[in-house]
């Protein structure tokens, strides 16, 4: 206990004096609301005022519910029988203990439980709100009350006064050991440590399944996997995974891996890994990442097998690249190089973006783009921070209970190695993604964008398609990508896993969880088609295998990375998945890993309509910059 109050007091007196100097670089700055939360939330106080009779009414409600809670609680405590006004569900992990059961700390909860419904309940009823209004205070609403949480508190949560009476306080003291650390790894800023890094590393544990980096561009390094069969589908299969995370959360472990099983089932598979940029790269555009992302890759695809055409898979933002890739192909009349196309939780029709519209209108954006002028790319531990808070129970409070009350070390999880994994945004890239498909939803029109000279139709792409999206999606509401999956010509095959946006996706047939539901026809709307789908026990990955093998062509000799068309570069993941911001100081230039020998091979009729950036020095072969 003596050496850790001695670190504390050495760390505290340290960060003390940076935020005082913080404070003082800051203070003639303005610090504006950049997501309208204070706008916002006095548009709401406006209109309940207006109406005070329904708010005296609301009032009412809040006192009739805690009067009601009270009586349940005395006949409980009495020996009577009640009904619990909230009853305990295991589901909730925040009051998952036993120790919830004791008499004092039911109340406690339920009294919690009771108030936030009531306050939720009155946010969402108040009228004349418009749309994106509304939206941010019921969302801010839910963040107030769960941080209200009792347990996030030491004197309301029975684990931590457990805990605190057995360690004779040491858990406080090792919390606030803790605290303090992640507040010195933020510089000034609360960066909550969600998993020890020490316990991971790349091409060991985590992004494990053997391969080649066999070509590379200033955006992305494609990957090449080795086979494990003597024969495979002549076919080969591309995965373009978002770049807001590095590809490999298709490939964690061998247990889970999306990319292994796929390469046991005969598929050659080549993967997309995005750079994590710097301001170097901040004039690159959204056609850039078209160009040189999967056009580039489709490209070297066919050098390394000799085969004319692909099948295509895109996950979250990666489905949405696909889908341009797929309109694009279409109007320069080059639509067999895709075989067919598979879209991972995507969303193409933005019309009820869910949870995260909240921070998407013009007003944040512009806030944003003033943000990333001054730097060029928007940081990933912003991006990181506004994905966490969409589950902030989970994401956020977990850990604070967890590492500040109990003073535990947070576990080694691959899933949470992954997610800590944080990767930038060119400014203008992203800027053009948020206004021209998150806020004006054009990509859904025909011709509604340009891309690399040619106008998008996706009305026209005939390309038979496999859409998978989850129940409990929070990022990719299920309901916005079937608006989506009706907007091509083609066949499309919609399938409903179980799970999240994660879970649901990286759901291997071993585990044996969750349902998925299928629907050989596409309703007119998402509920009717769920109404007439058919339910099914376990993974849906064994479903798609089904689906894409009439797409695979004949079998043929197993490919080697690197024996073909294009050499082996380095050992997969490769350097650019392997740079992570967290292990660097994030306003450290030059972080984007270097450009070894790019490829000077372009799409077939390349337009080019922004500035290019200057190329990055060119290391030796095989060389790892320190920086990435």
């Amino acid at each position: 206990m003596a050496r850790t109050l001695a670190e504390i007091a050495l760390r505290s007196d340290r960060i003390v004096k940076t935020h005082l100097a913080h404070q003082a670089r800051k203070l003639h700055e303005e610090h504006p609301d950049e997501i309208g939360v204070s706008k916002a939330f006095a548009d709401l106080a406006t209109r309940m005022m207006s109406d005070p009779y329904k708010l005296a009414e609301a009032g009412m409600k809040m006192w009739q519910s805690q009067f009601d809670l009270w009586q349940s609680w005395v006949k409980q405590v009495t020996g009577a029988e009640t009904t619990s006004l909230a009853p305990q569900q295991k589901s909730d992990p925040r009051f998952r203990s036993d120790l919830w059961n004791n008499w004092m700390f039911d109340y406690i909860r339920q009294a919690y439980l009771v108030a936030a419904e009531d306050v939720q309940n009155t946010v969402a009823e108040v009228e004349g709100l418009d749309q994106q209004t509304a939206r941010k205070v019921q969302f801010f609403t839910k963040q107030y009350v769960d941080a209200l949480a009792p347990s996030n508190f030491v004197l309301t949560n029975p684990d931590v006064l457990k805990a605190t009476i057995e360690t004779g306080g040491k858990n406080l003291l090792d919390g606030l050991n803790n605290l303090l650390n992640d507040i010195d790894r933020g510089q000034g800023k609360l960066a909550i440590k969600m998993v020890d890094n020490k316990a991971f590393k790349m091409g060991e544990n985590v992004a494990t399944t053997p391969g080649k980096v066999v070509f590379q561009t200033e955006l992305m390094q494609l990957i090449q996997y080795e086979p494990t069969t003597p024969d495979v589908y002549s076919t080969p299969l591309l995965i373009v995974p978002p770049w807001i995370n590095k590809y490999y959360i298709l490939d964690l472990r061998q247990s889970n891996s999306f990319i292994k099983w796929a390469v046991d089932q005969g598929i050659t598979v080549f993967v997309i890994s995005w750079v994590n940029p710097d301001e170097k790269l901040a004039e690159k555009t959204f056609d850039d990442y078209l160009i040189e992302g999967p056009l580039a890759a489709m490209d070297a695809v066919k050098k390394a097998t000799g085969e004319e055409s692909i099948n295509l898979i895109g996950y979250c933002l990666g489905g949405t690249l696909a889908a341009t890739a797929l309109g694009w192909l279409r109007s320069r009349g080059q639509a067999d190089r895709v075989k067919s196309a598979t879209f991972f939780t995507t969303m193409i029709d933005f019309e009820e973006p869910g949870e995260l519209g909240v921070f998407v209108d013009e007003g944040v954006l512009a806030n944003l783009e003033k943000k990333m002028q001054q730097r060029g790319f928007l940081e990933g531990s912003e991006m990181a921070s506004t994905f966490n808070l969409l589950r902030a129970n989970d994401l956020v409070w977990s850990f604070v209970v967890n590492n500040y009350l109990l003073g535990r070390e947070p576990m080694p999880f691959d899933l949470l190695y992954w997610n800590s994994d944080a990767t930038r945004m060119p400014a203008r890239m992203h800027t053009f993604y948020l206004r021209h498909m998150y806020i004006r939803n054009e990509l859904r029109e025909p011709g509604g964008i340009s891309l690399a000279g040619e106008a998008i139709d996706l009305s026209q792409v005939e390309t038979p398609s496999y859409f998978i999206s989850t129940l409990e999606d929070h990022i990719a509401p299920w309901k916005s990508t079937y608006a989506g999956a009706k907007l091509f010509k083609g066949p499309v095959k919609f399938v409903l896993g179980g799970s999240g946006h994660i879970a649901g996706i990286v759901n291997p047939p071993k585990s044996n969880k969750y349902w998925y539901w299928t629907n050989p026809s596409l309703a007119d709307d998402a509920d009717g088609w769920l109404e007439a789908a058919e339910k099914n026990p376990g993974s849906w990955w064994n479903d798609w295998l089904d689906w894409i093998a009439e797409f695979g062509g004949k079998k043929v000799p197993a490919r080697k990375p690197g024996d073909a068309g294009l050499k082996a570069l380095e050992d997969a993941p490769g350097s650019y998945a392997s740079f992570r911001l967290d292990t660097h100081t994030e306003t450290t230039a030059g972080a984007t890993p270097k450009v070894e020998e790019p490829s000077t091979e372009k799409p077939a009729a390349r337009k080019r309509t922004a500035a290019k950036p200057e190329r990055a020095a060119k290391p030796k072969k095989n060389a790892k910059s320190s920086a990435g």
